[in-house]
């Protein structure tokens, strides 16, 4: 099964499966996903037990060129989002 499932479907199966409004299920997803930037934003990290870990991975500047001139840049220094998947997921998912 190769079915890729975006907000509003995740957001209805989660209606289905708590027998809630569509509205309300829209709702508490947009919550999770909210709280999960917040965190991160403010430097965090979010641990769902059983799913994985959210972070924030931080890149060092670096020296790269541009193809086009071939002269030499710096890149600088960025934050990245990052899931780390707990090893039941790893597991379910073999």
């Amino acid at each position: 099964m190769s079915e890729s499932v975006n907000k509003k479907a995740l957001a209805e199966k989660v209606a289905e499966r708590l027998d809630i409004t569509k509205k309300s299920a829209n709702e508490i997803v947009d919550v999770v996903f909210e709280e999960i930037i917040k965190v991160l934003v403010e430097g965090g990290k979010v641990d769902v037990s059983g799913f994985g870990r959210f972070s924030v991975k931080e890149r060092e500047s670096r020296q790269g060129y541009n193809p086009q001139t071939k002269e030499t840049i710096t890149v600088p220094s960025s934050k990245a989002p990052a899931f780390r998947p707990s090893k039941a997921l790893k597991e379910v998912v073999k």
